[in-house]
C-alpha cells in the first residue's frame, strides 16, 4: 500500500502528522510506503521530510522544482505510487488517519475507489461551509459526471483505478471529478473532518473560487450553452421593448425616451455581452494551456523506499502463473 502525502507549508503539522500515520500502519501490519510530495515549500517542510526519510525506510520522497499546486502533487504522488493500494491524505490532519483501516477493509471487499464523505467540517466559517455545500451541488447539477458532494481527496485508490488516472495528462487538472470520471466501483465512508491541527490554510476565498471554476469549466460546457441562451432572452426582451416602444409611438404619438432610458439598455446589453465573452475567454483560455502540451511539473529529486517495491514484487511471485 502506497500513502500518497502531498504538503505545501505543513512544518508545523508534519511530524505529528508522521507520528499518527505510522501508528495506524503499524497496527495494520502491512507493507506500506509513505510518499511525501514537496510542492516547493519554502519553510522547513523539506527538512522535516529529508529528515523522516533517513528515520523511517517506509518513507518516499518528491521534491517537485516549485509550487505546482495541491493538484499536480497529488498527479505526481500518483504517478510514482508503487502499491497495489493508493491512499490520498492531506497532512493538516483534518483528515484522520485512523480512518485508513475502514477504506482499506472495503477496498478488499471489492471496491477500487472508497472515498471519505465529510458529514461534519470543524473549524471552519459558515460562509465556507455554505459555499462548499453550494458548488457540489451546483457542480452535481451542471455535468454528467457524478461528482460525490460533500468529499474532498481523502480516499482510497485500486491499482487498476491509478493505472486508470496515469493517462490523463490534462493542464488544468480537477482531481475530485477525475476520480468520479475514471468509473469503476465506489463507496463513501462517512465521518467527522476536524479542524486543522497546527498551521494555517492555503487557501483563501479566492483561490476557492478559482478552484470551483477550475472543475466547472474541466467537466462541462454548460456555462457555454447557458450564455447562449442568456443571449437569446435578451435579444428576446430588446425586441419585444423595442417593439413595445414603437406601438406607443404611432398609437399614442408618445415620445421616444431619452438619454436616460437608452444608457441603461446600452450599459445592461453590454454588460451581457463582456459576460458571455469572459465564459467564452475562459474555455478559449484553457483550450491554450492544454495545446501547449507542457510537462505537468519537474522534480528536484525523487526518492522511493524499497520496501514497497520490494512487497509487491513479492506479492507478485505469489500469483499463479499462466500454463
Amino acid at each position: 500500500m502506497t500513502l500518497i502525502a502531498p504538503a505545501y507549508n505543513e512544518q508545523e503539522v508534519l511530524p505529528d502528522f508522521h507520528r499518527r500515520v505510522v501508528a495506524v500502519l503499524d497496527q495494520m501490519d502491512v507493507p506500506a510506503e509513505i510518499l511525501y510530495v514537496n510542492d516547493g515549500s519554502t519553510d522547513s517542510t523539506l527538512s522535516i521530510m529529508r529528515q523522516l526519510l533517513a528515520d523511517d525506510r517506509r518513507v518516499s520522497l518528491i521534491d517537485l522544482s516549485r509550487n505546482f499546486g495541491k493538484e499536480i502533487a497529488m498527479t505526481a504522488g500518483l504517478d510514482h505510487a508503487r502499491g497495489d493500494a493508493v491512499v490520498v491524505i492531506d497532512t493538516d490532519l483534518q483528515d484522520p488517519p485512523e480512518l485508513i483501516p475502514e477504506l482499506v477493509r472495503l477496498w478488499k471487499a471489492g471496491h477500487d475507489v472508497v472515498y471519505a464523505q465529510r458529514e461534519t467540517r470543524e473549524g471552519e466559517s459558515w460562509l465556507k461551509k455554505a459555499t462548499a455545500h453550494c458548488f457540489y451541488r451546483v457542480i452535481d447539477k451542471l455535468t454528467n459526471v457524478r461528482i460525490p458532494r460533500d468529499t474532498g481527496d481523502f480516499r482510497l485508490l485500486s491499482r487498476r483505478a491509478v493505472d486508470a488516472l496515469r493517462p490523463l495528462r490534462e493542464q488544468h487538472r480537477f482531481m475530485k471529478g477525475l476520480f468520479a470520471w475514471i468509473g469503476f466501483t465506489q463507496i463513501a465512508v462517512p465521518y467527522r473532518r476536524d479542524e486543522r491541527y497546527a498551521g494555517k490554510t492555503k487557501w483563501n476565498y479566492w483561490k476557492l473560487w478559482n478552484f470551483a471554476l477550475e472543475g466547472i469549466t474541466s467537466f462541462t460546457t454548460a456555462p457555454l450553452r447557458y450564455a447562449t441562451y442568456l443571449g437569446l432572452c435578451t435579444s428576446l426582451l430588446a425586441f419585444s421593448y423595442g417593439a413595445f416602444v414603437f406601438w406607443k409611438a404611432v398609437v399614442y404619438g408618445d415620445a421616444v425616451r431619452g438619454y436616460p432610458s437608452l444608457m441603461i439598455v446600452m450599459l445592461f446589453l453590454g454588460g451581457v455581452q463582456l459576460m458571455t465573452l469572459g465564459v467564452i475567454g475562459e474555455y478559449v483560455g484553457r483550450t491554450f494551456n492544454e495545446t501547449k502540451r507542457r510537462p505537468l511539473y519537474y522534480t528536484n529529486q525523487v526518492s522511493l523506499s524499497m520496501l514497497a517495491g520490494a512487497a509487491r514484487a513479492e506479492a507478485a511471485t505469489l500469483l499463479p502463473t499462466p500454463d
